[in-house]
């Protein structure tokens, strides 16, 4: 099995380049603290703990957008998290930051501006023409190694991702160690029961794409969201398209429908679906209503009901393993958190194997109370966590394999 020489393989008193994932919610130009900052926090503490110059590289939006800002905020919400001082430099790759990392003790730790403001980084193309750019090129010259712990930008062909496993000896961080055993377990591990996904979020040519490449290896699907929706619109319900305002489901359903009436043909005994849907009532509370009265969409369904929960619990608590991808319902607002909490809630106390992918969903762990310990892991990758799923390469990854 492909393996990675991780952090315990550096040469003692090395300056180390790493690679993060920082990318945060911006409120009023700052960006917000996340599960993000703690878990690479471990990756660089560890490095500076050890004696080495820690060279932290992240990204924050794309250039055009209201998130595209400085990681000048970043540093301070990581230094936190590390518990020492991180240091920051507003330039990617020239005379100040190299001056800067030039400059570093033993145990200190540097945070370069946003891999993105470089001209270099974004457009996707191969490792090798990412590794010949003045960018790589310039921060290669300057450290003695590279450290990719950002699992979650693994599926992209950038810069800062793929190029310097080219330019220097490349080393996988704890972020990218667990992410990558947990994610891909689903197609390495053997199970002796049963094998639940749970499936939701607003993404449904996502998750759908996911329920067609697991054929064989998952024996029971669980649906919610706008692919449950899209799910029982195949079933001949009159749900699963947009009414006024909505730009959810139409568009999906265009593009997945006949991957989505194949799917349900083949394996609808495998595939378990909402028996009732939440809406907002008149009064403006939760109210709730069974699949088979609904004649006529009228509302907007935002979560599946208590039944459908009640249903869904015993096909997760005799699961050996049980992965998560996407919320069942808008569990931001209190009223319509019962089908993803309790979804959740039944995980925790099962004794199996378990994921809980993509941020949003996990997000949910830490909003309602519910202790990440008493799940096998929660991830913070999105578009890495299904490429996984599918079996899809992850570029930056196959980039530090070895083959043991």
């Amino acid at each position: 099995m492909p393996s990675f020489p991780t952090i315990d393989d550096i040469p003692a008193d090395s300056c180390v380049l790493v690679r993060l994932d920082l990318n945060s919610p911006i409120e009023a130009g700052e960006p917000q603290d996340n599960r993000r900052f703690e878990r690479h926090a471990v990756t660089v503490g560890e490095l500076a703990d050890a004696g080495h110059r820690v060279v932290c590289l992240a990204h924050q939006g794309r250039p055009g957008r209201d998130d595209f800002t400085s990681l000048s905020g970043h540093a301070k919400i990581l230094a936190d998290h590390v518990d020492r001082d991180v240091a920051f430099v507003p330039d990617t790759h020239g005379e100040a930051a190299t001056e800067a990392i030039d400059a570093l003790a033993p145990g200190e730790v540097l945070l370069v501006e946003n891999t993105r403001m470089c001209d270099d980084e974004l457009p996707e193309a191969s490792p090798e023409t990412k590794a010949d750019t003045e960018y790589v090129r310039t921060l290669a010259a300057h450290v003695d190694a590279y450290v990719n712990d950002a699992y979650s930008a693994a599926h992209r062909k950038h810069a800062s991702l793929v190029g310097f496993p080219l330019a220097l000896p490349a080393y996988a961080g704890r972020v990218m160690e667990a992410e990558y055993e947990a994610n891909t377990a689903i197609g390495r591990k053997s199970f002796d029961g049963p094998v639940t996904m749970v499936i939701g979020g607003t993404k449904a040519t996502d998750v759908i794409g996911v329920m067609d490449a697991l054929e064989g290896t998952v024996d029971r699907f669980l649906l919610g969201g706008v692919a449950g929706e899209l799910f029982l619109r195949a079933a001949g319900h009159p749900v699963g398209y947009d009414l006024d305002g909505m730009d959810l489901f139409d568009d999906q359903w265009e593009t997945t429908h006949e991957t989505v009436e194949r799917v349900l043909d083949e394996r609808g005994d495998s595939i378990h679906l909402a028996s009732d849907l939440a809406y907002e009532g008149a009064d403006g509370d939760r109210a709730e209503v069974r699949v088979e009265a609904i004649d006529e969409k009228t509302d907007a369904y935002l979560d599946v009901g208590s039944e459908t929960v009640a249903d869904y619990e015993p096909r997760i608590t005799d699961a050996d393993a049980v992965f998560v991808k996407g919320a069942l319902g808008v569990f931001e607002d209190e009223r319509f958190a019962d089908g993803t909490v309790g979804v959740l809630e039944a995980i925790a106390e099962a004794d199996c194997f378990s994921v809980v992918g993509g941020g949003d969903t996990s997000r949910a762990i830490g909003m309602y109370g519910l202790d990440e310990d008493d799940f096998s892991h929660v991830s913070i990758a999105g578009g890495a966590y299904i490429r996984a799923l599918t079996g899809e390469p992850l570029p930056a990854v196959e980039l530090l394999q070895t083959d043991d």
